[in-house]
């Protein structure tokens, strides 16, 4: 997985005060053999977990936030049945920690993916990412669904309608609610999907890596699991320009009522996150108003 240096990011209160020499310690007790390795954090987009570089080859994963820790198992078991069936690299869990007395939650080690996560408005190559991300989808949805967990965003988007709206209220004066309300009740009148699949359920800029212009990695399968198809389209809107757009929607061969949908996903993730993160969370902030612009302009 990969990412680079910064600071860490402002936290909610909920969060816990993560650095290097804790997770230094933490790797020392539970992986000896890993002890000398130098650690370093590493920024990310993500909002429920930490990373940091574990030597050259290692990135060490912690929830941030008690919302975050059943992810850890859940992620772990996810990807050891999809992984296989993939077509670009996945995250490999190489060890688990548990909770002692310096943190109190499960933690995980994985292999680190090379690549570098895609900024939305400077695509090297958006027909060819689009089409790398189609398959991906396409592939992920070919996997058998028994027995999968449900998907963290797996209900029907009717059941978003109440944060959405208050979202879109609290918003006044910085987006033009007119015009995200006309569009979001667009994407309510869309029929529901006929059948659950698996999905990713958070295709954004940060869980991508690329490498040469092409798909090269997936990361965060922490929300993974069996729902509406169309929630794995939002990458079109926080990723991908819009001339690449169809190209995706033809890979992953989505119909009227599912891009509907899928612009629906999109528009209701960005309205709900923009406020609780403009302060926390900078670049996904600023992806969330991208979303936001990009939908609106579709619709003008």
């Amino acid at each position: 997985m990969s990412a680079f240096d910064s600071k860490p990011q402002r936290m909610h209160a909920d969060e816990l005060d993560l650095d290097a020499p804790l997770v230094q310690r933490l790797v020392a007790r539970r992986f000896p053999r890993w002890a000398a390795l130098p650690v370093r954090r590493l920024a990310s987009s993500g909002t429920e977990n930490a990373m940091f570089r574990l030597g050259a080859d290692l990135v060490v994963r912690l929830p941030r936030r008690p919302a975050a820790v059943p992810d850890v198992t859940r992620e772990r078991h996810v990807l050891a049945r999809l992984a296989p069936l993939l077509p670009v690299a996945v995250p490999e869990p190489l060890g688990v920690g548990g909770p002692d007395e310096d943190f109190p939650w499960p933690w995980a080690v994985y292999r680190w993916l090379e690549g570098r996560n895609p900024v939305a408005g400077a695509v090297a190559d958006p027909e060819r990412l689009a089409g790398d991300l189609g398959a991906f989808v396409r592939a992920l949805r070919r996997i058998p669904r028994q027995d999968g967990p449900p998907g963290h965003r797996a209900g029907p988007l009717r059941d978003r309608d109440a944060p959405t709206r208050a979202a879109i209220a609290e918003l006044a004066g910085q987006v033009d609610t007119d015009a995200v309300t006309a569009c979001w009740e667009q994407a309510l009148r869309a029929p529901e999907h006929s059948g659950p699949v698996w999905a990713h359920g958070d295709l954004s800029p940060g869980n991508v890596l690329v490498e040469d212009g092409r798909l090269s990695a997936v990361i965060d399968f922490g929300t993974a699991g069996v729902g509406d198809r169309a929630v794995d389209l939002i990458v079109a809107w926080n990723l991908l320009p819009a001339t690449a757009r169809d190209t995706f929607r033809a890979a992953v061969g989505a119909d009227d009522a599912e891009w509907a949908r899928g612009r629906g996903w999109a528009l209701s993730i960005s309205l709900i996150q923009l406020p609780y993160y403009r302060h926390t969370n900078p670049a996904l902030a600023e992806n969330s108003r991208h979303v936001i612009a990009e939908i609106l302009a579709e619709a003008g």
